[in-house]
């Protein structure tokens, strides 16, 4: 099974996955979507498979409080995948793609069930 991480390089959370991939021998590759944006129609497919664009999205970020009252409330595919381009660090970190799934956050039992 391919395992494809996407998130941010520095970010613990995804760090903390990797690491948990390597300890158990899943073999993974990771994917910084600073530097390689994620296309518009990926995000929706993700969006539609962890249960929308709020499942996808960390509403508790400090990057989602510091955002405008404005920009809080996007109505659509389309202002929700340019808010994402905007300010990437607002996606849930780690999404893992595997064997088709997509699942975005990192949870010891999560992976534990999904790739043990």
């Amino acid at each position: 099974m391919t395992v494809t991480l996407y998130g941010l390089a520095r970010c613990s959370t995804c760090l903390k996955a990797r690491a948990w991939l390597d300890a158990h021998g899943v073999r993974h590759e990771f994917v910084d979507y600073r530097d390689h944006p994620v296309p518009p129609a990926t995000l929706v497919q993700w969006a539609g498979q962890v249960g929308g664009w709020e499942k996808l999205v960390n509403r508790a970020s400090m990057t989602w409080r510091n955002l405008p009252e404005s920009l809080k409330a996007p109505a659509g595919d389309a202002q929700w995948q340019a808010l994402i381009a905007d300010y990437p660090a607002l996606v849930r970190r780690p999404v893992t793609v595997a064997g088709g799934r997509v699942s975005a956050g990192f949870s010891e039992k999560r992976y534990a069930q999904q790739f043990g």
